[in-house]
This record gives structure tokens, C-alpha cells and sequence, in this order.
């Protein structure tokens, strides 16, 4: 699994899907032998300040990913889509609509890759009804003749 660290990190933290104030989480994360929760999340404050954490290894994070994954497929939730370092989960809600939220993973970039560096995963949720329907764009106006 490749692991693209700072990128991944900036755009979680950058991205509309994650609000100033953290949504609840709504997931069961279960704790793992081979995962410890990081409160600091790898020392990234924005990150802390917005996810949960666990710290691994780099040469451990890919089981731990299908570990995790497994566990939360358990709880009805659905992965539906994502990048080479990020899961967005869904789930539906009884009264209508989903939630969500996403597994990041990451790495430490002023350290050398290896299976026994560290290596993190962020869990967080995904304000808002991640099935409503996206406003449409609004439509260009035709050039004048």
C-alpha cells in the first residue's frame, strides 16, 4: 500500500468535507493489538484537533487496514470510494440519507520508509448527509452572437 503522507494529510484537513468543528464519530473503532491510539495523531495538531488516531508500523498498516475495514463492513458501513491513502466509509441512516466518514493513512516524510517506522491512521466523520444530492452547477450562459 502506498502511503503519500503530507499530501493526504493537507487535503483532510483542507477539505470541505471536514468541518472547523469535528462531527462526532459514529463508528465502532475497534481497539487492535497492533494499533495504539495516538491522541496527537503523529504530532499534527490540526489532524488531533479533528480525527482519532492510531499509531502503527509502516510494514503492519496494510493488515491493519483490511482489519479495520472488515470490522467496519461488520457495522454496515459500505466503502465507497476514496484514494491510495484515504477510505470514505457510508452507511444509511433509518429515517433516510448517510452517513460517513474516512480512514486516513499516513506517515512521518522526514523519516525513511520502512516496516518498522512508524505509520498512523486518522479516523473521522464526514459532517452532513454524504447522499444528498450536490446542488447543480449553475449553467454558463451562451456566448452573445
Amino acid at each position: 500500500m502506498k502511503i503519500v503522507m503530507m499530501a493526504a494529510v493537507t487535503a483532510l484537513l483542507a477539505g470541505p468535507a471536514m468541518a472547523q468543528t469535528p462531527a462526532p464519530l459514529q463508528v465502532d473503532i475497534p481497539e487492535l493489538p497492533t494499533a495504539v491510539a495516538d491522541p496527537t495523531c503523529g504530532g499534527k495538531v490540526g489532524l488531533a484537533q479533528q480525527a482519532l488516531c492510531v499509531m502503527t508500523t509502516q510494514g503492519a498498516i496494510g493488515a491493519l487496514v483490511d482489519t479495520y475495514s472488515e470490522a467496519f463492513r461488520l457495522q454496515n458501513w459500505l466503502a465507497a470510494g476514496g484514494e491510495d491513502n484515504r477510505v470514505v466509509y457510508v452507511r444509511r441512516r433509518a429515517e433516510g440519507g448517510c452517513d460517513g466518514f474516512q480512514m486516513l493513512a499516513f506517515a512521518d516524510e522526514s523519516r525513511a520508509p520502512g516496516p518498522a517506522e512508524p505509520a498512523w491512521l486518522a479516523f473521522a466523520a464526514i459532517p452532513g448527509d454524504v447522499c444528498a444530492a450536490r446542488p447543480a452547477a449553475a449553467a454558463t450562459p451562451a456566448p452573445a452572437q
